[in-house]
């Protein structure tokens, strides 16, 4: 008789899911899925609205990509009255990006996986969090703390406020940047470099420990997109083109944001309320590929920056299939965000106070893609000829990695989970390689018309007495 085993919720993870392992006659894993239980509908909240406030009110979606989403609605909007923000307005939003990716690169790393890492997969889960880190590891722990500080920091000093600011708005920023706020960030940089130096050297040591957590956590061919500068392969995350590479880093694709509908899919299964993207030539589900941090430095021939592209240069020794090498990733991006930040700051033009363009709707539709903590963020919208919002369409860096974690799942779980002799530490595994992609759900849980349900009524012995699909 087979059995289910469910991990209900998966801890440390931004949002509500599960994952479901199906055993066979012989306790042996017959397949397993990451369900996520969450739903919010922020592509219909929108509809009827004007335009221009779609920055504050998609920010609204998450506290922790705030401004990802802000990035990205304002591209579409601007999209739709035909202008392009440059000069100080681009340099400054750049800033902010580069913060954001810090402080939730930071939030991923140290608060929600480094436990995994410094105290064990086996360890005890009432100690395994941070504040079993602070115990154990309080530099490590206070490192943490202060570099998500850091980026909050920066922030608030250009934005006002830490988390949901108002600053970033269609055609710009509300305000340009003062030279006390130029050095009071510039003040900032050399503690988070140290910070991620520090980082860097224990955690690459660290890794020679879980060689075989490497070798099998998310660990298998699949395609990468992310975001390019315009003229070359370089690191972007603001503004660029997309370029999705083959599992042997061979490009395979190359296209402007306006064209994404072209080469990615969207599915929906009866059991999660996540979409499931996928490359259009390849088909669904075979068209899987991965966005994020380990995508990003797979796709780019240079990050930009000389101290970040040592880091790559190391990192392109390692095995670029493992998800588990997305935590190195994430550290190396924080790297390349401090020197990027420092060489905006110091540019003269950054104190340039035109910081703004206005204009109306001069297009039905606008479509606006950057890079999230996460990875490639589209946000695609519709308008009347009154520019009020008439459909929309998001597919979040979470979202297109929906494919791979759950064939991450899978994969860990018939490696690590044996039914017949069940242990915490082997569930923690399994949850261990979600946390290796760091979803964030909130931002990820949307529909465009409608969504697939399946609704099951069971016994309490779990026989299943009716059920109702839909989609």
């Amino acid at each position: 008789m087979t059995e289910r085993i469910v991990i209900d919720p998966v801890t440390r993870i931004e949002g509500h899911s599960k994952i479901t392992i199906q055993l066979d006659e012989t306790g042996n894993v017959a397949d397993a899925r990451f369900h996520v239980t969450q739903y919010r509908g922020f592509e219909r909240f929108c509809v009827g609205r004007p335009f221009y406030e779609m920055p504050g009110l998609m920010g609204r979606i998450c506290g922790i990509c705030t401004i990802s989403h802000m990035l990205a609605s304002a591209q579409a909007c601007e999209s739709i009255m035909s202008v392009r923000v440059m000069g100080t307005a681009q340099m400054l939003r750049k800033i902010v990006n580069y913060a954001s990716l810090l402080q939730s690169h930071a939030l991923a790393f140290f608060h929600l996986a480094s436990p995994d890492f410094l105290l064990g997969m086996e360890s005890d889960p009432d100690q395994r969090n941070l504040f079993g880190i602070m115990a154990s590891n309080p530099e490590i722990a206070r490192d943490g703390i202060r570099l998500r500080g850091i980026g909050q920091g920066i922030i608030q000093i250009l934005a006002n406020k830490k988390i949901h600011p108002d600053w970033i708005v269609v055609g710009g920023v509300t305000s340009p940047m003062t030279e006390e706020q130029r050095i009071s960030i510039l003040e900032m940089l050399p503690e988070a470099e140290t910070i991620i130096r520090r980082t860097l050297g224990w955690f690459k040591r660290t890794l020679d420990d879980y060689r075989e957590e490497v070798s099998i956590f998310g660990n298998f061919p699949t395609s990468f997109l992310a975001l390019v500068n315009e003229h070359e392969e370089v690191l972007e995350l603001y503004r660029g083109r997309l370029r999705m590479v083959d599992d042997h880093l061979h490009q395979i694709a190359d296209f402007h944001r306006d064209e994404y509908q072209d080469y990615i899919g969207e599915a929906v299964e009866p059991w999660s309320y996540l979409k499931f993207p996928y490359y259009k030539p390849e088909g669904y589900p075979d068209g899987i590929y991965r966005v994020g941090p380990l995508a990003r430095l797979n796709v780019i021939e240079s990050t930009g920056t000389p101290k970040a592209d040592v880091e790559l240069a190391e990192f392109r020794e390692r095995n670029h299939h493992s998800s588990m090498n997305y935590h190195l990733a994430r550290l190396i991006e924080c790297l390349n965000a401090v020197e990027s930040i420092q060489k905006l700051v110091e540019d003269p033009e950054i104190l340039n106070p035109r910081v703004r363009a206005h204009a109306t709707a001069n297009a039905e539709s606008g479509i606006g893609v950057t890079e999230a903590p996460r990875g490639t963020l589209i946000h695609h919208y519709e308008v009347d000829e009154n520019g009020l919002m008439t459909g929309a369409n998001l597919i979040v860096s979470t979202t297109h990695n929906n494919l791979a974690m759950n064939r991450g799942v899978v994969q860990t779980a018939r490696r690590y989970v044996d039914g017949n002799k069940l242990t915490e530490g082997m569930l923690n595994r399994v949850e261990a390689v979600i946390r290796a992609f760091d979803p964030c759900l909130s931002c990820s849980t949307h529909a465009y018309k409608q969504m697939a349900l399946h609704f099951e009524m069971r016994s309490p012995d779990d026989e299943l007495l009716d059920e109702v699909l839909r989609g």
